[in-house]
């Protein structure tokens, strides 16, 4: 299979171009591509010829987005439809990596696909914005959304808990922020299988479970040793974010189970990826302890 993923030097980027080990891939970075250049973008897909654009490319910075919501916009609206123009043009799918963010946080239950979307900033409404040019500009898409994201590639919400833990000694994390924590190599995996498949829609794809910013957090601390750590429990508004989240945006993957993708529990995914870190990394990684409970022995 020929494909081309945009923001392909990116975190998930990266753990894209290793699950499609064997496919011929084209992953570009923002240097080479800029997806708000529609030239640019017309001439990589006509160019490369791909069956399947993985549409990556996005200004996830929360705070950013809401201090510039135009640059959002043009961003992760307007650059998702020159995409998925491009495709309609090549005659190649489009899947779009969208947010958990585009909900509002008010359901007590994880989301199902299906539910309304109704983002409560300016990421999640540009979010948006690009998943509804992909549906209206196409009829072969997928749309996933996923939350949480963290991998290699970057320093992600594990490494800074880890950090903070150790210059600082004690650690404030709020609890009324509940999603699921997803591994970027478990996510780029079921996108892998996903493509495969012609069926086409949206799908919520995260690892299994959920917890707040605190319960992730407290595993981290645990799985690296530090437990002893103090954690202090705050709220969102005594935080004091420049930006609003969903209180509650778990995502239910219920079209994907169906297909029989499925991601693993979080806790199981956490665990490798911190002893990923250790083994790539030697002393300099967080120290990870396994236990039964997890299943990593």
């Amino acid at each position: 299979m020929r494909v081309l993923i945009t923001g392909g030097q990116g975190q998930l980027g990266r753990a894209l171009q290793a699950a499609l080990a064997g496919h011929e891939v084209s992953a570009p970075g923002h240097a080479e591509l800029d997806v708000t250049d529609a030239g640019k973008v017309r001439e990589a897909v006509r160019g490369f010829g791909p069956e399947v654009v993985i549409h990556v490319a996005a200004w996830t910075d929360t705070a950013g987005c809401e201090a510039d919501p135009a640059r959002a916009l043009q961003v992760n609206g307007e650059g998702t439809r020159i995409a998925a123009e491009a495709c309609a043009r090549a005659g190649a799918a489009m899947l779009y990596v969208s947010t958990n963010e585009v909900f509002d946080g008010e359901k007590a239950e994880p989301y199902h696909e299906e539910d309304e979307p109704n983002p409560i900033n300016a990421y999640g409404r540009s979010k948006l914005e690009g998943e509804r040019y992909v549906q209206s500009l196409l009829e072969r898409y997928y749309v996933v959304r996923t939350s949480w994201l963290y991998g290699p590639g970057r320093v992600s919400f594990p490494e800074k808990i880890v950090r903070a833990a150790r210059e600082q000694g004690r650690l404030r994390l709020v609890t009324d922020e509940v999603a699921s924590p997803t591994w970027t190599a478990d996510l780029a995996g079921a996108i892998a299988r996903l493509i495969r498949q012609p069926v086409w829609g949206v799908y919520h794809f995260t690892n299994h479970g959920y917890c707040s910013r605190l319960e992730w957090a407290a595993e981290i601390l645990r799985l690296s040793g530090l437990e002893g750590i103090p954690v202090e429990a705050t709220t969102r508004r005594e935080f004091g974010a420049p930006y609003r989240k969903a209180a509650f945006s778990a995502l239910a993957n219920v079209r994907g189970a169906r297909l029989g993708i499925e991601l693993r529990p979080w806790q199981e995914a956490l665990a490798e990826h911190l002893r990923t870190l250790r083994s790539d990394s030697g002393a300099a990684a967080p120290q990870v302890k396994t236990s039964g409970r997890l299943g990593l022995g």
